[in-house]
């Protein structure tokens, strides 16, 4: 039966497809016992499903209130799986082998390398060990920040603090936007030292351990960095910066939001959401009372995401700044996309558009069938749909009311949007095939 079953499994993307199906079952499992909870009584199936899935797929969107629900143990549980999550199913599998085995077999090797995109299989046991101890060193880093804020600004006792510290350590790192607090982290939108060290650790974890690893190698010398460091890094500030300056002018003045608090800590909470829409997943500011404009942009930059091989979602900004270039070198009339000194191959550009567009096909038709389901507005059910498939977790509200139905696409969404469009399509396809021959070409008007 096992051969069998591993003989069906033809490409290296349906063991990732495969893992992370099988960790969000697992968790939605330990999630129904009643000691899961803090009433003692199961929490029930569907309510299960959708947090390990949102859990395991690192989004943050809850149908019920994180701390008032579920128990120590389930907040441990549900800690356990974004953590999973964000390493990636095959890291730690791989991870395990080699620790239990002594050795990593090609199989597992190649399924990591799909899983962290790495470029070559030969050294993945140094890259899982090197991608482990980075992301428990930067976890540590800032629970240590945020254990001694929670002690010495809140009065937390020792134990609570390391508690709240390192679950929201685990949490920011991981992009997975699980917070403790009915309101998110709106009750520190003015503490930069709860706000900082987490908004950072959500960059860091969303940059890609490719692109991290190599900036710590070179980071004094710009002109050695491959592409996908310069796209992501270039791309990443930009974006930064100015989601940071548009929700200063689009919420200085709503008193619902921004227009309630002193003119010094606006910045912080401008640049805050400029950050958690990479796929952070946490708020300091109300989402719901936000103006439609900020809806709209935050939609954008969800959709975009993060890093490639990181915890963040979205197509990427990879994927965001390869289209910026193809689309320049189409204006241009050049027959062929450059990137600095370097040449794209045109499977790369190929990939670049199929990963978008899927996205966008998926959002549209996820969207329309969503607002069949509930009686919301456009623009609140395009924000959920995107939050969902970029596992991204803000929300206007509206996903604790969401219908069955709602909450089971909802999951969907997010399980394919951890996945990728493409890594989930590739791996639902039975072999990969080679066509033999051309056929002759033929030129079409476009536009």
């Amino acid at each position: 039966m096992t051969r069998r079953f591993q003989s069906g499994l033809h490409h290296p993307a349906q063991f990732v497809a495969t893992g992370f199906g099988a960790a969000v079952l697992i968790g939605a499992a330990l999630l129904t016992m009643p000691i899961a909870t803090t009433s003692g009584e199961s929490a029930g199936w569907l309510t299960a499903l959708f947090t390990a899935t949102s859990a395991v797929c690192v989004t943050g969107l809850v149908v019920v209130d994180t701390a008032a629900h579920w128990s120590v143990f389930g907040e441990v549980v549900i800690a356990c799986l974004f953590q999973i999550g964000g390493l990636g199913i095959m890291t730690m599998a791989t991870l395990f082998t080699a620790l239990l085995a002594g050795r990593v077999g090609l199989r597992a090797r190649i399924a990591v390398a799909t899983e962290t995109k790495a470029v070559s299989v030969t050294d993945v046991r140094r890259l899982v060990r090197n991608v482990v101890l980075f992301s428990l060193a930067c976890e540590a880093v800032t629970a240590v920040v945020l254990t001694a804020r929670f002690m010495i600004g809140y009065g937390e006792p020792l134990g609570q603090a390391l508690y709240l510290g390192g679950f929201h350590a685990v949490s920011a790192f991981n992009n997975a936007g699980f917070a403790l607090w009915p309101d998110n982290l709106m009750r520190f939108v003015a503490d930069p030292w709860i706000c900082l060290p987490i908004a950072v650790a959500v960059i860091v974890g969303g940059m890609g351990f490719p692109v991290v690893f190599e900036l710590a190698r070179s980071w004094r010398h710009p002109s050695r960095w491959s592409i996908l460091t310069r796209i992501t890094t270039v791309v990443s500030v930009i974006l930064l910066a100015v989601g940071t300056l548009f929700f200063l002018a689009a919420e200085w003045h709503n008193p619902r939001t921004m227009g309630a608090l002193d003119d010094s800590a606006k910045p912080l909470a401008a640049f805050f959401a400029a950050v958690m829409p990479r796929s952070g997943g946490f708020n300091t500011l109300d989402i719901s009372q936000m103006n439609p404009s900020s809806w709209l942009f935050t939609d954008l930059l969800m959709f975009i995401g993060g890093g490639s091989a990181s915890t963040a979602g979205g197509i990427k900004v990879t994927t965001f700044g390869l289209l910026a270039f193809i689309i320049w070198a189409e204006l241009r009339g050049e027959p062929r996309v450059n990137v600095g000194h370097r040449r794209l191959p045109e499977s790369t550009q190929r990939q670049a558009m199929t990963i978008t567009l899927m996205g966008v096909v998926l959002v549209a038709i996820s969207t329309y069938a969503l607002m069949l389901l509930t009686p919301y507005s456009l623009d609140r059910v395009l924000f959920e749909v995107i939050s969902a498939f970029a596992t991204n977790g803000l929300s206007t509200g509206i996903t604790a009311d969401t219908s069955v139905a709602g909450h089971v696409l909802l999951s969907l969404l997010m399980f394919v949007g951890r996945i990728g469009p493409l890594t989930l399509g590739s791996a639902l396809a039975l072999k990969e095939r080679t066509r033999r021959y051309e056929l002759p070409e033929e030129r079409v008007i476009v536009g």
